[in-house]
């Protein structure tokens, strides 16, 4: 006999590291209790290193910096240089954990956005983590529509440049599609004129924070 089947059980222990970075509302009035809701926000390809004054560039990193009191505990992690945001889940779970537990964030009202490959990371994250994001926001991304199944459960609310020559549009409109045919809680948000860059007039557009707020776990 050659050949014996075998098994082995081991435990292993996996040590996380990512950098990022973390804005609590500057409030002069805020209750004791208050909890605040919580955006992990994802940034894209441009972004990544090991400089995190790089995220800062666009999105809510960039508003946050201006407006202090902006009214949602705010994650932004950096992605290392050359990695994408799949390869980041267990780092990026991991902080979302740990601001839950270190800091008076509202475990029912955690949500999700990123721009361009942050969209993509916003798209595939809760397929992994179903139980941790109240409702997700991908600008410019998109994913297989195949995996609308595992998102019927996901508020979503995507947004895209119609002319946007680096993902096309039909990144964001294939998934659509494909989750508003089985009845999921989905909306596009198309800008006629736009291209790449979604995210301005995404992140400045109160209305989704409104719809943020009007989810919960």
């Amino acid at each position: 006999m050659t050949q014996t089947g075998h098994r082995i059980v081991k435990e292993i222990t996996k040590t996380l590291t990512l950098d990022y970075l973390l804005h609590i509302p500057d409030t002069e009035d805020q209750p004791a209790d208050q909890k605040w809701p919580v955006i992990l926000f994802l940034h894209g390809s441009g972004e990544r290193g090991s400089d995190l004054n790089k995220v800062k560039a666009n999105g809510l990193p960039n508003i946050v910096d201006q407006d202090k009191s902006f009214p949602f505990i705010v994650i932004s992690p950096q992605c290392p240089e050359d990695e994408f945001w799949a390869m980041e889940k267990e780092a990026l779970h991991a902080i979302v954990e740990h601001v839950l537990e270190n800091y008076p964030a509202d475990p029912k009202r955690v949500y999700l956005t990123g721009l361009s490959m942050g969209g993509y990371g916003a798209w595939h994250l809760p397929i992994d983590y179903p139980h941790v994001f109240a409702a997700v926001a991908p600008v410019c991304g998109g994913i297989d529509p195949s995996r609308a199944e595992a998102l019927r459960d996901v508020p979503i609310w995507a947004f895209h440049g119609a002319k946007d020559d680096v993902v096309p549009l039909s990144e964001s409109q294939g998934i659509v599609d494909a989750l508003e045919a089985i009845e999921a809680n989905v909306k596009l948000t198309v800008y006629p004129e736009g291209n790449h860059n979604a995210w301005d007039e995404t992140y400045s557009n109160p209305d989704l924070y409104k719809w943020f707020l009007s989810h919960s776990l």
